[in-house]
């Protein structure tokens, strides 16, 4: 059987920020985010359903680093308001029972 995309990006940031992390939805119950901005820095947000644990991987902060977003974002992240709007939509889609007082 050949593989299906749903979405294929590619990675616009320099070598040095590392390869990106694949994010294969079929090894995990995840719920995937992506998110770039007017300058393309590439973010992706992943929350694994079984666990509730909420990740945000970025370009800029090399790929390999893995940000636990699972309570609000990450003290030592520089957000800007565009990133901070896109992961408070994620956190609250990835887990449609949280209320907008979480």
């Amino acid at each position: 059987m050949s593989e299906h995309f749903f979405l294929k990006i590619a990675n616009h940031h320099a070598r040095q920020s590392h390869e990106p992390t694949v994010v294969d939805s079929e090894t995990a119950n995840l719920y995937i985010g992506y998110f770039e901005n007017s300058y393309g820095e590439q973010w992706v947000y992943t929350l694994d359903r079984d666990t509730g644990r909420a990740i945000l991987r970025g370009g800029d902060v090399g790929w390999n680093n893995a940000f636990d977003v699972t309570d609000g974002p990450a003290a030592e992240l520089m957000l800007g308001k565009e990133e901070l709007l896109w992961l408070q939509a994620c956190l609250h889609a990835s887990w449609p029972q949280r209320t907008s007082t979480d």
